[in-house]
């Protein structure tokens, strides 16, 4: 009964990994679209009275936070900062509810945001960055 459970554990695991690996990819797609676009991207975020300013800050943090979560590093702290920018992101663009599509988008990431509270509502897992300094320092 014992090696049924690890296995299951041990699945778990992974199934959590690869949560972690699926939610972020969307953000790191858009990052590198966001690279190749950049004209596109920045007309586009000015359409909403979004500043230029923001262009390589949301880059960045697009590019960065979900390679932390991907890792988990600082998995909690990247996974509520991604659930703020998410929300922030559906408040300023997706807010047409006269447009089926913004209602779609909106939905998405609300469910998106919802993910990312889940995450950092657990503590570090065994697949984590977070997991493996917790355990290095306490031996």
């Amino acid at each position: 009964m014992r090696g049924k459970k690890n296995l299951n554990t041990n699945f778990m695991y992974i199934l959590e990994a690869l949560g972690r690996i699926f939610i972020s990819t969307l953000f790191l797609f858009e990052a590198i679209r966001k690279f190749f676009f950049q004209d596109d991207t920045i007309e586009y975020m000015e359409s909403f009275g979004v500043s230029e300013l923001f262009f390589y800050p949301s880059l960045v943090f697009e590019l960065v936070i979900p390679i932390l979560l991907i890792i988990g590093f600082k998995t909690r702290i990247a996974a509520l900062a991604m659930c703020l920018f998410t929300l922030t992101v559906s408040i300023i663009f997706h807010l047409d509810f006269n447009n089926h599509m913004q209602i779609i988008a909106f939905l998405k990431n609300l469910s998106i945001a919802g993910g990312f509270l889940i995450i950092a509502s657990y503590e570090a897992k065994v697949y984590t960055l977070d997991y493996y300094l917790k355990y290095k320092k306490s031996n």
